[in-house]
């Protein structure tokens, strides 16, 4: 029986990355995005009012039905004993993965919101000659509308995983969150790593900061950006001149509130 974790978080947090170090552990799997929140969205409605089927399902057929989508798609991926599933969706579920799987942790990726728009813009200009997914295949006519539509709490790339991220960290399910900080993982991934295996309860592994290997161009060139969600070989700081209009990095700088001292009803775990 297969151990489930997710992987949640804000985008251009280290998810990728996360998820490369992990799977060099051979008890684990781990991915880029999957389609299973996806593939769940699309069956839930058919098994519930407004369906004809409705009539056809309880509550623990619904469950046998989304959790053997779930181990069909895995187990046809890697026969791995410790599956994380990756999606910036799951931190708006953190209801239904406890029903169906109540010992999981959601894993959620973090870092300075400015620096996750920045990354956004250079990867954005490296790829100038395309349009991204991530602007819904438009081409912005400046950097303030490319952060506008980056931020938007609805449908932003940021803004939407930000606000999902948060009503989950302050919600009644927060003790499944373990926030993980891009800066504390590329600064100390060692430490980071172990503090992460505790929480998990899964034994140590030595990890290779020095070689890593994972690359999904098939992916990233879908969504317009290739070299998106490519790995460095090495885990280290790169320091990197900032790109962003001043006003904009003042605007944003204080949404990290997973860095508050008083974290209120939040049970959540934080590594850094």
């Amino acid at each position: 029986m297969k151990r489930v974790h997710f992987i949640s978080g804000l985008p251009r947090s280290g998810s990728t990355l996360l998820s490369a170090l992990l799977n060099q552990n051979k008890r684990f799997s781990a991915d880029i995005t999957s389609p299973i929140l996806q593939i769940w969205n699309a069956i839930i409605p058919k098994m519930n009012g407004g369906s004809e089927f409705n009539s056809l399902f309880d509550d623990n057929l619904r469950q046998i039905m989304l959790k053997n989508i779930f181990l069909s798609y895995h187990d046809a991926k890697s026969p791995a004993q410790v599956v994380f599933d990756t999606n910036r969706g799951w931190s708006d579920d953190v209801y239904l993965l406890d029903k169906l799987y109540p010992d999981c942790r959601v894993v959620c990726c973090v870092r300075d919101v400015p620096a996750i728009i920045g990354s956004f813009e250079r990867a954005l200009n490296n790829n100038s000659l395309r349009t991204s997914g991530v602007l819904g295949f438009k081409r912005g006519a400046s950097t303030y509308w490319r952060v506008k539509t980056l931020m938007d709490p609805d449908s932003g790339t940021i803004g939407a995983a930000h606000a999902a991220l948060r009503g989950a960290w302050y919600g009644d399910k927060s003790h499944m969150l373990i926030a993980v900080d891009y800066d504390s993982l590329t600064r100390e991934p060692q430490a980071v790593l172990e503090r992460l295996y505790a929480a998990l309860d899964e034994p140590r592994f030595e990890h290779d900061f020095t070689d890593i290997q994972f690359n999904r161009p098939e992916f990233d060139e879908g969504l317009g950006m290739p070299g998106l969600h490519k790995v460095r070989e090495r885990v280290e700081v790169v320091d990197r001149e900032p790109i962003l209009p001043p006003d904009i990095i003042e605007k944003y700088k204080d949404f990290s509130f997973w860095k508050d001292a008083d974290q209120g009803s939040s049970k959540a775990v934080r590594l850094f």
